[in-house]
């Protein structure tokens, strides 16, 4: 009598767990770095608990969505952009606790996560032949994109506060100038053919510091350069307009991913 083996268990389907790069990625991801720069001001200076506590709360709320993040099988609007929100508050105190606290120069802070995020790129690439967001099909690529995502944060606002402040260029015209970068990157990709990869990535970097750059012009008094919104009001409406852009995506599923893993083999 032969002994048959006993039936294997079904694999986990993943779905592609990174939405739709449509303008309303974009919207959102504007939003999400401006809330990062004034949030983890508004939590450590207006609120009071200080940038080591208000860093230590952050990173364990950070742990808790992530966690949910990575026990999805789908893009999930509300998971996904929690994420993202928490993750630019969290890379923003990284890069605050290192000047700060430890007297890191912005100089050093942006060369150190430019190496760290190439770092990140070329370990990625080595082990998965692909950057491509549209195959977050294994807990292995979300591990890399999600720590991009992270260092990406921490850069742009080493970047942000180091033209802005350290230059002397101003919020505005630092803000101005990340934009221009942006939309050459967008004509390069359009018509000339620039690799929708890395047009993607290098986008999705700058982004941070014109998000930076944006939500300090707004909140910084007048006298600093800003427009005297404060933290607190510039913090509530772009938090308010995330929430009502990602009420609507999940609504309509206007950016749920459609590549899947059986898809995209």
């Amino acid at each position: 009598m032969t002994a048959h083996a006993p039936p294997a268990r079904p694999t986990r389907k993943m779905l592609n767990k990174v939405p739709e790069v449509t303008v309303f990625f974009w919207i959102i991801k504007v939003l999400a770095t401006t809330v990062g720069e004034t949030a983890a001001d508004y939590l450590s200076v207006d609120l009071g608990f200080g940038l080591t506590a208000t860093t230590y709360v952050m990173s364990a709320l950070l742990a808790v969505v992530l966690v949910a993040q990575f026990s999805t099988r789908r893009y999930t609007p509300w998971i996904y952009w929690l994420a993202v929100v928490l993750l630019s508050i969290v890379g923003t105190l990284i890069t605050d606790n290192l000047v700060d606290h430890f007297g890191v120069s912005l100089e050093t802070t942006t060369t150190l996560f430019s190496i760290a995020l190439a770092v990140t790129f070329a370990v990625w690439y080595a082990s998965e032949k692909t950057l491509s967001i549209h195959t977050i099909y294994t807990t292995k690529r979300e591990a890399f994109y999600w720590l991009a995502i992270l260092w990406t944060f921490a850069l742009g606002t080493a970047a942000g506060d180091l033209l802005a402040e350290r230059l002397a260029l101003g919020y505005f015209k630092s803000a101005i100038m990340f934009g221009a970068i942006i939309a050459l990157v967008y004509l390069a990709w359009r018509f000339a053919n620039l690799n929708e990869i890395l047009a993607f990535w290098v986008a999705y970097i700058l982004t941070r510091p014109l998000g930076a750059s944006l939500g300090d012009y707004l909140s910084q008094p007048k006298a600093d350069g800003g427009r005297g919104l404060g933290t607190t009001t510039t913090s509530f409406i772009f938090l308010a307009a995330i929430f009502a852009v990602v009420v609507y995506l999940t609504r309509t599923k206007r950016d749920q991913p459609v590549v899947s893993r059986a898809e995209s083999r």
